[in-house]
């Protein structure tokens, strides 16, 4: 029988869709859109209609939330 680890792996795009992202980092294309129109997430138009965005900056805007970042919890005083 063949190997498949000798074939060549699919090369990670530097470039994906609104659609691609939202799916990806599991947030709405409409959260996306807000970014790009806010200047907090770079895009590219190609085109007339297809927007694309960079792996690199959505890393950025879609970072991890360190415990330390989040806000203490209020307690209720019983």
């Amino acid at each position: 029988m063949a190997s498949h680890a000798s074939e060549p792996s699919q090369p990670t795009p530097e470039w994906l869709s609104l659609q691609q992202a939202a799916l990806i980092y599991g947030i709405s294309v409409d959260t996306l859109r807000r970014r790009i129109a806010t200047g907090a997430l770079p895009a590219s138009r190609i085109g007339a209609r297809l927007i694309r965005v960079r792996i690199a900056d959505l890393d950025e805007v879609c970072h991890p939330i360190r415990v330390d970042e989040l806000p203490a919890r209020r307690r209720r005083p019983w």
